[in-house]
């Protein structure tokens, strides 16, 4: 089934676009989505999401299970790296963990500030969504990795590294004031 109608509606997105206005946000995307897919697709495009399933359910889209699978692993792969680094006991990572997600797991806890991390996390996740993008434009599969494309882009606007230095030095300096008190 070709969604030429759909995706010729879903405006041009990119992931290096400044602080400006996205010309869709996600509940516009899904809601314009709706109107064109079949009950099945509408149940994938209510759930996607940035953070895969835990146990690995299968989506019924090849692209979506393959994305969420290498985010998964990329997941892992941080985690155990974050625990190794504090000296904790780390599990094994899962055999899809491949040396490209490991190398971007340790590049990103290796960073000294927590936006650089999420600035290389992003342009990781977008380099991979490109790479595992469908051929067919004008295919369902299409359309989720829009979806995907889109949450990222959003999620990664909301880091503003002016409010994350003064939520910290809020948060550190309570805490001192905490101790002072103790």
């Amino acid at each position: 089934m070709s969604y030429y109608y759909l995706v010729s509606q879903l405006p041009n997105i990119s992931a290096s676009e400044g602080k400006g206005n996205l010309p869709l946000d996600t509940k516009a995307f899904k809601e314009l989505c709706c109107r064109f897919i079949s009950e099945n697709e509408k149940t994938i495009i209510n759930g996607l999401s940035l953070v895969p399933p835990v146990d690995g359910a299968k989506t019924g889209s090849v692209f979506l299970d393959t994305w969420y699978e290498k985010e998964r692993n990329l997941r892992f792969a941080l985690a155990q790296i974050r625990a190794q680094k504090m000296k904790k006991e780390a599990f094994v990572l899962p055999p899809g963990c491949t040396a490209d997600i490991i190398s971007a797991a340790r590049t990103a806890v290796g960073m000294d500030s927590p936006y650089s991390a999420e600035q290389f996390l992003y342009d990781y996740r977008i380099r991979l969504l490109d790479d595992l993008r469908p051929i067919d434009s004008f295919s369902i599969d299409a359309v989720y990795a829009y979806g995907i494309k889109l949450m990222l882009v959003e999620r990664m606007r909301k880091f503003d590294v002016e409010n994350g230095k003064t939520s910290y030095h809020k948060i550190y300096n309570s805490i001192l004031n905490e101790d002072k008190w103790s």
